[in-house]
């Protein structure tokens, strides 16, 4: 194995497993970071989505229960029903557009400027978000259970995901902002983006690796793999810590990152230190 290419590989990972549940854009974020450090093309592309992989079975194992008690419970608990048809409903929404538009956003997204306004975007709204969460003051949210979500809540929030297509505006970020918005406690919001990643990023996984399978070397899975684990273990981390900090904090400082990165990445561009034009 090319141990430069296996740095990148661990690098990218690590970025990976860090930004996919944090509403900062892991895509944007593998974008900037690829480009960075020269990991771009093909496999490149198909590397990115067997990554999120590795970060969406770390949320797999730390809901592991929960998700065998639906499974399970299929056949005779309501409850378990109205939790799957609610994910469904939820994913139905992005899956469609991104069938339809896909060519399109790959072809005039996929690089760092447009990802950089997009965090800049998505940022502000983050702050808006929030201010006006803190208008509410102590107004309880009308959803406070991931049980207790409705099918129209659903679609809400699945609409709300529609806007994750558009490279660096962040996945979780807009289900969970979106959420938010439409009335569900933060955890709940957080939780149910958890949730609404696994349909969405196992489809993509499966969809990229049947379209480039032949790009699948002896040498190339080997990085997959390295990558594989540095996004699950970096995501298990994340996971966990993301969790504890909403318990007591509101995600401001992730709008003001995302504004910084984005400046950043406006100001290298434009100024020319890098060459972002392609």
């Amino acid at each position: 194995m090319d141990w430069l290419l296996a740095g990148k590989a661990l690098i990218l990972g690590v970025v990976e497993g860090l930004t996919e549940f944090l509403p900062v854009s892991s895509t944007g974020h593998l974008i900037v970071a690829g480009s960075l450090i020269d990991f771009t093309g093909d496999h490149a592309k198909t590397f990115d989505v067997v990554i999120q992989l590795g970060a969406i079975l770390a949320v797999c194992w730390e809901y592991r229960r929960r998700i065998g008690s639906v499974l399970t419970g299929l056949p005779s608990r309501p409850d378990a029903r109205r939790f799957a048809l609610n994910v469904a409903i939820a994913t139905i929404p992005a899956v469609v557009l991104g069938l339809l538009f896909e060519k399109a956003i790959k072809a005039e997204l996929f690089s760092p400027l447009p990802v950089a306004y997009a965090l800049v975007v998505g940022g502000l709204a983050i702050l808006w978000a929030e201010a006006r969460q803190r208008a509410r003051g102590v107004v309880p949210p009308r959803v406070e259970s991931v049980d207790a979500l409705s099918p129209l809540d659903a679609l809400k929030v699945g609409l709300a995901q529609c806007f994750a297509l558009i490279p660096g505006m962040s996945r979780s970020g807009s289900t969970i902002i979106g959420g938010m918005l439409f009335g569900l406690e933060r955890r709940v919001a957080t939780e149910f983006s958890f949730f609404l990643a696994m349909p969405i990023i196992f489809g993509a996984t499966a969809f990229e690796l049947y379209r480039g399978w032949r790009l699948l070397s002896a040498d190339a899975l080997g990085l997959f793999t390295l990558g594989f684990v540095a996004a699950f273990v970096s995501a298990f981390a994340c996971v966990r810590w993301l969790l504890r900090y909403i318990a007591a904090h509101d995600f401001t400082v992730f709008a003001w990152y995302r504004i910084a990165f984005g400046l950043l990445i406006l100001l290298l561009g434009y100024s020319d230190a890098l060459d972002w034009s392609e």
